[in-house]
């Protein structure tokens, strides 16, 4: 997986010059820092769980981190009252734990709020898959 660091903000991006917001990285640890313990433990198993199927980029800002292959895989967010993972998938699955659906290009990303550890179970688990093997492609 070739990254680009931007010179400016020195993140890592998949394609040379690639359009962002160039805010100063961190740590996933500066991240979750102000937010319950249970977030970054939430966090710790989506990104085992995606590190078990292959290489995987985090790139942590002060708002949530990225999940990336070549392609963004999920957005993790804290948030008030839960953590928010926004999957990108190509398809569009209509479940009652996904809060919403937001349409960008060929792919649809999967809002969901998770609130604490058991809600990384086998079903979230196979949609995290889904979006790793789609972000390889």
């Amino acid at each position: 997986m070739p990254r680009w660091t931007c010179p400016h903000c020195d993140r890592e991006f998949g394609r040379t010059r690639q359009s962002h917001v160039c805010v100063p990285g961190g740590t996933v640890e500066d991240t979750f820092a102000p937010w319950p313990a249970r977030y970054l433990d939430i966090y710790r198993a989506l990104e085992s769980h995606l590190t078990s199927l292959g290489p995987l980029h985090a790139d942590a800002v002060k708002v949530g981190v990225f999940l990336k292959t070549d392609r963004t895989i999920a957005e993790v967010r804290p948030r008030a009252r839960a953590l928010s993972l926004d999957l990108v998938l190509l398809r569009t699955v209509d479940h009652p734990r996904i809060s919403r659906h937001l349409r960008t290009g060929d792919r649809t990303i999967h809002i969901i709020k998770l609130t604490s550890l058991d809600d990384v179970d086998n079903e979230l688990l196979e949609w995290l898959t889904e979006a790793y093997l789609t972000a390889t492609d």
